[in-house]
């Protein structure tokens, strides 16, 4: 995409502070799109909800948020509820782009993640949202065995420019407040990478075939490790 070429995009994420983690580079090196980021959870929160729209003023973007459970019990959404509250929170047009979580989520493991981006395409395959491309987040932490890093074959994979992601950085640091040694300013990745789409019924299948390689190679990662600790005695 010609990043001079206005664009109407909307980012959905759960959380605050998704949008900047896993996009941010891609908001600010695109000033000219037409930014709308949703965020469906934490509305109430008195302290992060306030953080995402000074947030939304430095990625100069427009916004909302909804207040969907997000509870340390993790409890399933219903589906119902979770599709309708997108709904009801995005303008109602058709956008060119929107970007938004992968159904397998972005590390080990959070479960609003992969609910969001399995709602979107939900919805993006029933015609409820119309839209010319949707872009996933491509990332991977190999269950846990790092930090969430890009996926550097996803279909979209891009180093960030050092003020891009200073500025990026300075978001999650600074407007969001986390301490430099938290896990969101460890994770703040210097590359974004995404799994591209133009077509609803293609989504899943190139992240499943990742996701099911990784597995395998962790599983071949730990026996290889519990061997040269058998080997050692």
């Amino acid at each position: 995409m010609n990043s001079k070429i206005s664009k109407s995009v909307v980012v959905i994420v759960a959380h605050p502070d998704d949008e900047t983690l896993w996009a941010g580079g891609t908001i600010l090196s695109h000033p000219s799109w037409k930014w709308f980021i949703v965020c469906l959870c934490r509305g109430s929160d008195m302290e992060r909800a306030p953080k995402f729209y000074k947030a939304l003023k430095v990625l100069k973007s427009e916004g909302i948020m909804g207040d969907l459970d997000d509870g340390a019990d993790q409890k399933p959404l219903d589906e119902k509820n979770l599709d309708q509250t997108i709904l009801e929170l995005l303008p109602p047009k058709h956008f060119d782009l929107i970007i938004t979580h992968n159904p397998a989520g972005e590390y080990t493991r959070h479960i609003r993640h992969e609910e969001v981006g399995k709602a979107v395409i939900r919805l993006w395959r029933t015609g409820k949202i119309t839209i010319n491309q949707l872009w996933t987040f491509a990332y991977e932490d190999a269950a846990k065995e790092y930090y969430p890093k890009p996926i550097e074959t996803a279909s979209i994979y891009r180093v960030l420019m050092k003020r891009i992601w200073l500025r990026k950085y300075s978001i999650i640091t600074e407007t969001y407040g986390f301490e430099k040694n938290s896990w969101e300013a460890a994770t703040t990745p210097q590359a974004e990478s995404f799994w591209q789409y133009t077509n609803p019924h293609d989504v899943k299948k190139l992240p499943n075939q990742f996701v099911r390689q990784l597995a395998d190679e962790n599983e071949i990662r730990q026996s290889d490790n519990l061997k040269m600790r058998n080997t050692s005695y």
